[in-house]
């Protein structure tokens, strides 16, 4: 089914269209992104050129290479993309299977053009609208039955490359095989979460997620709480991003966020709540005066110099922040299980206790008056808001947390008022929105008033899972050897950022020992938030100014053997990377035979920020996937693939896409990549028994032609020259000169083959020499204190 979605059409070439378009082309979809001639020319400009004519378009695609945070990949998958104009181009949605409108809101407009493509597409074409309220009747009056059997509202968030959510609204016409097959695209393809809503304005996550917001507004006059302390509340605190409520307002941009309110004003006449969506007077002010947030400069926060201000809502003058500091939120930050640290902040006494947990229990209560009308269920609610707003918890998990039979009384002690189903189903037995049976998440379905399966792809693979099944192999504080399932073995990182530690390393072997003697294959992933942020630096640092030199280099040497023995190991191992694996946590994803990473994965070696070289077999490595099949090729040249290689470690570079790490030489091209990180488990497992079961033969270990000595002095006097000019300290000159003789082989000349046992050897007597360094020593306890790397 997903085959059918080959070739894509984006009618309008704005911030949505464009980043629609862009995600299409990192997923490997060829997309044709079309928008208005220009009304106007400028002086020059000739109105008949394409250059003219695709002006909008055009401007679009260049627009998409400058973006931060970027919406491509790599800049390559650009190529997938054609841009053209409504007039000369329209056409050409007949090339296209699903041809996606992202044009301005107004009905006349969009009402217009599906008049225009109706003419145009080939039967069974999937026509569909991103509008984040506008309804489907009225978009598509006129029409006739195949273009209504044929449509719906496929509803993106921004930035559509980060933003897991894809909302899916079916107008009353719509084919069932049409929901099911961009379902499919969106969340095999596209790697989107899939909500289904309902024709209603603003639809899941908005009309939740806006709510919430205009109910924190409204509020916290009353609370006397600044617009810092508020958002120091519903941070992480409760399970919500850094940006929380004004800072979120800054990036969406204050026009947009008026606008999704009023839309609710104007049109919910029935909500009991209509009032909320109303923009205070201050926010109508800020909007006058083109204080957008981050599209203007300044919204509620201004960044002046160095320092964030914040604004004063009385006065609408930037002021310093001031410090929040409440009890509640101190403790919150020890707390790592997020369904404990909301509770334990929503139970607290203080101020900011008090006011999370009255606004928390009314969007709450809210929450589950809007069933049926918005949605069907409470999963479809909670993963709207959680992939819509990236709040760690839903609603109803909110809820589930604080208890619900807890929740609805204070709700009535505090005049909210619950809906009346989850007092129904309350009094049914079940204490709980969510739970589990026979090893499987299961939830409360209103309408049948039972206990139904969550529905999920059958690729969804969990560690949560296999602790559920009882599938635990072995284990220690560091990481656990679980069995995966068909002759395949799993081994998860459960460290403070997955950081690797002599009990992740002991671990790995203990994998090795037991896959190899009883198992087709292992795989090493974990559902952390981060793959592995790199070595654990508190414990080096100890030992380091300790004195503890031998017990650094057993760690370092043993990180280094278990690497090695993954890659030669007689069984192969597959790495599943994603988000943060730096340092160690790339040396372990190098180490194995192959990698099935994320799509979002940032991969670096990133360890010369502390003051050291890669430890772990980094350098080899990096030097084995880049040389490949070259390095003992005596006619190859090999500088310019080492400096590459000098400069990615030197410059500690974090690639921030997979496809970036491709081309980093991280990943090589024969390693996969998952479009949605909730089947990487899966897919790296099918990786691994496929190669099992193809024959697996470890690989030859590799040799490398290197410069020695006269490589590493042509280094230095680029680094010479770097100190003369400033842009290097002395030390940072050090640790390059240490990571250069590393790269060149040593005391070796190109006619001679440099061993990996070799430059292991070399790798690590760098590191211990470095380790024993007293800035290197410095910028260690500046990263650990401070979490940002030291010059010095």
């Amino acid at each position: 089914m997903t085959t059918r979605i080959r070739k894509v059409a984006v009618l309008g070439a704005g911030v949505m269209g464009s980043g629609i378009a862009a995600h299409l082309a990192n997923s490997g979809v060829r997309a044709l992104l079309l928008d208005i001639v220009p009304p106007k020319a400028g002086p020059g400009e000739d109105t008949s050129s394409k250059a003219f004519r695709n002006k909008f378009a055009q401007g679009a695609l260049a627009n998409l290479r400058k973006q931060k945070p970027s919406p491509i990949v790599s800049g390559e998958v650009l190529t997938n993309i054609e841009v053209g104009n409504f007039e000369d181009d329209l056409n050409r949605i007949a090339e296209c299977d699903w041809v996606v409108e992202v044009v301005k809101e107004d009905l006349k407009i969009k009402q217009d053009l599906f008049a225009k493509v109706e003419k145009i597409v080939r039967p069974g074409t999937i026509v569909s609208s991103n509008t984040s309220g506008m309804s489907i009747v009225g978009m598509t009056e006129g029409r006739g039955a195949e273009f209504k059997k044929n449509f719906l509202v496929t509803h993106f968030f921004n930035p559509v490359r980060y933003m897991k959510l894809l909302e899916l609204v079916a107008g009353k016409e719509t084919s069932p095989e049409v929901l099911k097959t961009l379902h499919r695209f969106g969340e095999e393809v596209l790697g989107k979460g899939i909500v289904y809503g309902k024709d209603t304005t603003n639809f899941i996550a908005n009309r939740i997620g806006v709510y919430g917001m205009m109910r924190t507004i409204a509020s916290m006059e009353k609370a006397e709480l600044s617009i810092e302390e508020v958002d120091k509340i519903f941070g992480p605190a409760m399970g919500r991003p850094k940006s929380a409520v004004f800072r979120t307002a800054d990036i969406v941009g204050l026009d947009t966020f008026t606008h999704v309110a009023k839309n609710c004003y104007d049109t919910l006449t029935h909500d009991e709540e209509r009032d909320v969506f109303a923009s205070p007077a201050f926010l109508q002010k800020m909007v006058e005066k083109n204080m957008l947030g981050d599209k203007s400069g300044g919204g509620f926060y201004k960044k002046q110099g160095k320092e964030i201000l914040a604004l004063d809502l009385k006065s609408l003058e930037y002021r310093p922040q001031a410090k929040v500091r409440y009890e509640s939120l101190g403790a919150a930050r020890d707390i790592e299980n997020v369904r404990e640290r909301v509770a334990s902040v929503m139970n607290a006494e203080d101020k900011a206790a008090k006011f999370a947990e009255g606004v928390t229990l009314d969007v709450l209560a809210y929450t589950s008056r809007r069933i049926p009308e918005i949605a069907d269920d409470v999963v479809n609610v909670d993963r709207g808001v959680r992939w819509g707003f990236g709040w760690d918890l839903g609603p109803f998990e909110v809820w589930d947390a604080y208890g619900v039979k807890k929740g609805v009384e204070r709700m009535k002690a505090l005049g909210l008022k619950p809906a009346a189903w989850v007092e129904e189903m309350l009094a049914a037995g079940r204490e709980s929105f969510y739970g589990v049976a026979d090893g499987k998440d299961t939830y409360w379905d209103i309408p049948s008033k039972s206990v139904k399966v969550v529905p999920e792809n059958a690729r969804t693979q969990r560690v949560e899972y296999l602790k559920r099944g009882n599938k635990k192999i072995a284990g220690n504080d560091g990481a656990t050897l679980w069995d995966l399932g068909d002759g395949a073995t799993l081994l998860e990182f459960h460290t403070k950022m997955n950081s690797i530690d002599d009990q992740i390393i002991e671990m790995m072997n203990t994998a090795l020992d037991e896959t190899e003697k009883n198992h087709k294959g292992l795989v090493i992933g974990n559902d952390g938030s981060n793959f592995s942020a790199g070595a654990n630096i508190v414990a080096l640092l100890w030992a380091a100014k300790s004195g503890e030199f031998e017990s650094i280099r057993k760690l370092v040497t043993g990180f280094q053997a278990v690497n090695q023995r993954m890659r030669y190991s007689p069984v192969p191992v597959v790495t599943a990377p994603f988000n943060l694996t730096l340092g160690g946590g790339a040396e372990v994803t190098m180490g194995g035979n192959a990698i099935q990473a994320s799509a979002e994965l940032y991969m670096g070696l990133v360890e010369v920020g502390v003051g050291l070289i890669p430890g772990g077999g980094g350098n080899m490595q990096l030097l084995r996937n880049v040389y490949g099949p070259f390095g003992t090729d005596k006619d190859f040249d090999f500088f310019p693939f080492l400096k590459k290689i000098f400069l990615t470690i030197g410059m500690a570079k974090v690639a921030t896409s997979a496809e970036e790490a491709r081309e980093a030489g991280f990943l090589t091209q024969a390693d996969g990549i998952s479009a949605n990180r909730d089947f990487l488990l899966s897919d790296a497992k099918a990786r691994v028994l496929g190669m099992a079961d193809a024959g697996f033969k470890a690989p030859r270990p590799s040799r490398f032609r290197l410069p020695g000595t006269s490589g590493a002095a042509t280094i230095d006097m680029m680094l010479y020259d770097m100190e003369l000019n400033g842009q290097v300290s002395a030390h940072d000159r050090k640790i390059a000169q240490k990571l250069a003789k590393v790269l060149t082989g040593g005391n070796t000349s190109s006619s001679l083959l440099v061993t990996e046992e070799r430059l292991l050897e070399l790798e690590a007597e760098a590191f211990l020499s470095l380790c024993g360094e007293e800035k290197t020593q410095d910028r260690l306890q500046h990263m650990i204190e401070k979490g940002k790397p030291l010059r010095n």
